[in-house]
């Protein structure tokens, strides 16, 4: 099965996109009595506070309208207006905050102790989506994290290291870009395979990283699958031709592609958790954001289908910047941009997942 000629003309705009690039803090509690010692995160922009601030790529957050509603209006290099669903995690959890980004030059000893985030906007699973995007490969963020134990037992020593890694909870975010970039976005992986089988190639790079951050000292993991990416407002702007702005219905042929990925993601899952003597928890990020689209005004949403900067069918990274139209009302918003949820999205993800998320820490 082949959907490649409904997607041409993201794949022309992908290919686009590659061309040009060659609140005072409140007091933190601990629920549940946890003893979790920091959380350690891998994967795209949906948990990258500004590693890519550091990369030679266009990816990037770190200017307006980004940040409207972050700490002192600060675009950090979240793509969104506010805090990502990491930073509510980390908050919750009582171990900080916000989350920093492993690269930031600034990082303090404590930041370190209390975990970083490795991620990279536009990342994802398979090697061909960072390089066409030009960012950091999940493989080479496992790399920055054997760098950052090295720090830490210099700092640290030893001993003292390995209790934090066994105490730690990691979040793994990615695979949607491997969907939308490397397969319906550009001939690299879409001539090579049909969906089952990109899927199946897909589940073997998850299964490869999984079992070297295991080997790495892994204990307990969270595994985000996909959302309803038939739902993305740029997906539905390319693949709607010239009903891209009517009604904008989500496209339903896309979102369940991800749906039945995310099964067998589930699958992996468990025979991961039979193999090994680690912890890896499906995180569900699909159901709770499809009824936040299907059921908006449960949540306060006015606008499902578009974002919340420029036209919101389009705009993103540098094509959402300090000269684009922004909306009132972020927080009326599912999407800040044409891509990426608003704080209130992760807000609302993150007390829909706070069982998954207390299951989480109970496990370390």
């Amino acid at each position: 099965m082949s959907l490649i000629p409904r997607f041409k003309f993201l794949s022309y705009f992908l290919n686009f996109l590659i061309l040009i690039s060659i609140a005072e803090p409140r007091k933190l509690y601990r629920p549940l009595g946890n003893s979790a010692s920091a959380l350690l995160i891998f994967g795209d922009s949906t948990v990258d506070p500004g590693n890519n601030n550091y990369i030679d790529t266009l990816f990037k957050g770190n200017f307006a309208p980004y940040g409207t509603n972050f700490v002192n209006r600060i675009a950090t290099g979240r793509f969104t207006d506010g805090r990502l669903i990491t930073d509510f995690v980390a908050s919750y959890v009582g171990i900080k905050e916000y989350m920093p980004a492993y690269l930031d030059p600034n990082l303090s000893l404590e930041d370190l102790r209390t975990g970083v985030s490795f991620a990279s906007a536009c990342s994802g699973f398979d090697p061909v989506t960072p390089l066409i995007c030009r960012v950091i490969p999940v493989d080479r963020q496992l790399e920055h994290f054997k760098e950052y134990k090295k720090k830490l037992e210099a700092s640290i020593g030893i001993e003292d290291t390995k209790s934090v890694i066994s105490k730690s909870a990691f979040v793994i975010s990615a695979g949607t870009n491997d969907m939308i970039i490397s397969y319906f976005g550009s001939p690299f992986r879409g001539a090579t395979y049909d969906i089952t089988g990109f899927q199946q190639s897909l589940l073997h790079y998850v299964q490869q990283f999984l079992q070297d951050i295991i080997e790495e000292g892994a204990r307990v993991i969270g595994l985000v699958g996909l959302p309803p990416i038939g739902c993305i407002p740029l997906v539905i702007t390319l693949t709607s031709g010239d009903k891209a702005w009517g009604p904008r219905p989500c496209n339903d042929a896309l979102s369940s592609i991800a749906l039945d990925y995310n099964e067998k993601l589930k699958d992996l899952i468990l025979e991961s958790n039979r193999n090994s003597n680690s912890t890896i928890i499906y995180v569900d990020i699909y159901d709770p954001l499809n009824d936040m689209i299907q059921n908006p005004s449960k949540y306060g949403f006015e606008n499902t289908n578009a974002g919340c900067c420029g036209s919101g069918l389009v705009e993103a990274s540098f094509l959402c910047n300090p000269k684009s139209v922004v909306c009132p009302n972020p927080s009326k918003y599912v999407f800040f941009d044409s891509i990426h949820p608003t704080e209130a999205t992760y807000n609302h993800l993150f007390k829909a997942l706070q069982p998954t998320i207390d299951r989480i820490i109970e496990s370390i």
